[in-house]
């Protein structure tokens, strides 16, 4: 039954892209990164228009998507224009990643909501897990914590991690460092470590993989397959559980959000299997609740609930 926790199947990994969007796509990136580094941020986000364009009108499938995700969002008929919207947002947060990379954070206005979650486990000396989503940027939640005094490592499956650590080395090498990889041996291991060194580690908890095991989940109406493997490593490692959402809303404004989840407290015990569920169910519900209020920041661009 959709919303239990023992509701699991297996969901083969969703492509952002079909193969010709995802090389075109990858040639827009390298333009937009010359421009921004060269000529800077203004005239690069005049680019983002025409690019944007090319995609809405080229990129078929992900625009499909993107306009049955807007219509339950919105709850209403969309049309080019929103889809115009939803990936020029996505563009917007993608030029903007390039500086934060650079750590350039003194650029954007940013409001922090939550902080005294992090803070309070700061002073207890305690790692924590945080899960994310495809949606805003992560990157100004790491930059923000590390104007904080607190770093966020990512933790990825290891085919993206090595793509990420390649973008970093190029950008800035010292920030690959802080991409842990997972499949490898010695993976588990070294989020072991971080979160022991009382650091925090950020999974993306809103996208599946092939043989990964899944929860269904009530998500805008309809039943969801989210991924158990970002809590399980929480429940494992037996480190609390925090949400967090870097929002983008304009011009060089973010809003960065931290909730508690399931109080905070480790996931461990007989009830783990049921816990896992109940802390799924409640992500996806605040999920929905970050979709409502910045509905074009979910950069999701397949038909999530098929």
């Amino acid at each position: 039954m959709p919303g239990t926790a023992d509701s699991e199947v297996n969901r083969p990994q969703a492509p952002e892209w079909t193969s010709a969007p995802e090389r075109s796509t990858m040639l827009a990136l390298r333009s937009i990164a010359w421009v921004g580094l060269a000529l800077g941020r203004p005239l690069a986000r005049l680019l983002l228009y025409p690019i944007t364009l090319y995609f809405v009108m080229f990129s078929i499938r992900p625009r499909t998507a993107s306009l049955q995700y807007l219509s339950r969002v919105l709850g209403r008929n969309v049309g080019m224009a929103d889809t115009f919207r939803h990936y020029h947002t996505f563009a917007a947060v993608i030029l903007d990643r390039l500086y934060l990379l650079k750590e350039q954070f003194s650029r954007f206005d940013v409001q922090v909501h939550g902080a005294e979650i992090v803070e309070e486990l700061i002073a207890a000396g305690k790692g924590c897990v945080l899960l994310g989503a495809h949606m805003g940027s992560f990157e100004i939640i790491r930059s923000a914590g590390r104007a904080r005094g607190f770093k966020v490592s990512m933790v990825m499956y290891e085919g993206n991690a090595r793509k990420i650590r390649k973008l970093l080395k190029a950008i800035n090498p010292v920030l690959q460092m802080e991409v842990i990889g997972l499949g490898s041996v010695d993976s588990m291991l070294k989020v072991e470590a971080a979160l022991a060194r009382g650091e925090f580690v950020g999974l993306l908890a809103d996208r599946t993989i092939k043989g990964g095991g899944t929860v269904s989940c009530p998500f805008f109406g309809e039943p969801a397959a989210f991924p158990v493997g970002p809590v399980r490593i929480a429940a494992m490692l037996k480190r609390p559980v925090a949400l967090m959402f870097g929002i983008y809303r304009g011009g060089n404004r973010y809003e960065v959000y931290f909730e508690r989840l399931a109080g905070l407290d480790p996931i461990v015990g007989r009830d783990r299997d049921s816990m896992t569920g109940h802390v799924l169910r409640r992500y996806a519900e605040r999920l929905e609740h970050y979709c409502r209020i910045a509905p074009y920041n979910w950069f999701n661009f397949y038909d999530f609930w098929r």
